[in-house]
């Protein structure tokens, strides 16, 4: 068996099968699911996938729980909102027949708020030969441990992330709780007032000019404001562990 993709999930019966579909080309495939109360694991088991439950405390925990499982040569991780394109499907196939390298970046093409393209592309580890691979550190901003060079792939990894604002606020205020207590954790400076708009006008400054997004138009202000906001749940829920544990 050559390659396993990998697959979490947490009530994604609205974007799994479409990703399991892109991941056909793949010698094995496995889900590792937290208790979804939707279809994801019906769908998962119609779709020919390996379904393995675990109640994950990160999303490290669950991408090494899946590693484990894993019975390919090579590893290729995938979220449920991400397809695989078929010139990125092909490439992969054809690298791990002649591999030259251990581990492989995969280019990510986001899409925002539906079908709107955003300028901005990500090289992400995503391809690993399973033996050369640590597996993932990191509570909530997972990262792959490998020790060699990583070489990138073409074709695009498509993810459409931010569907709407009704879960992205919903997201946000799950996993402001996690990213707080981090930065809490690891003794971050107390917040005063001036902090709050540092934080806000460089979350918006990256997402808006660095990253391209005043390319986009509308959804370009949308999101750079929307990721200013974000930063500012993260740090009032900061603030507010600072001051209650003052008590």
């Amino acid at each position: 068996m050559k390659l396993t993709g990998i697959v979490i999930t947490k009530n994604e019966e609205k974007m799994l099968e479409d990703c399991l579909k892109s991941l056909s080309f793949c010698d094995e495939v496995i889900v590792v699911d937290s208790n979804s109360e939707d279809k994801t694991v019906e769908i998962a088991k119609k779709l020919s996938a390996k379904v393995f439950s675990d109640d994950y405390k990160d999303f490290s925990e669950s991408r090494n729980f899946g590693l484990a499982k894993a019975e390919g040569e090579w590893v290729l991780y995938v979220d449920a909102d991400e397809r695989v394109s078929k010139e990125l499907a092909d490439n992969i196939l054809k690298t791990i027949k002649s591999p030259e390298l251990d581990v492989y970046k995969i280019i990510r093409k986001n899409y925002y708020y539906g079908t709107n393209p955003w300028p901005y592309l990500e090289k992400l580890e995503r391809l690993f030969l399973k033996k050369a691979f640590k597996g993932w550190t990191g509570k909530l901003h997972e990262s792959p441990i490998y020790d060699q060079k990583a070489g990138v792939l073409d074709g695009f990894l498509f993810h459409y992330t931010h569907r709407d604002l009704s879960a992205m606020v919903e997201k946000t205020n799950k996993w402001s709780d996690t990213e707080s207590l981090l930065r809490y954790n690891a003794h971050h400076p107390k917040m005063t007032w001036w902090r709050f708009p540092r934080v806000m006008l460089t979350a918006f400054f990256d997402s808006y000019f660095k990253q391209g997004g005043w390319k986009a138009g509308a959804v370009g202000v949308i999101e750079s404001i929307y990721q200013s906001f974000s930063m500012f749940v993260t740090y009032a829920k900061l603030w507010e562990l600072q001051n209650a544990n003052k008590k």
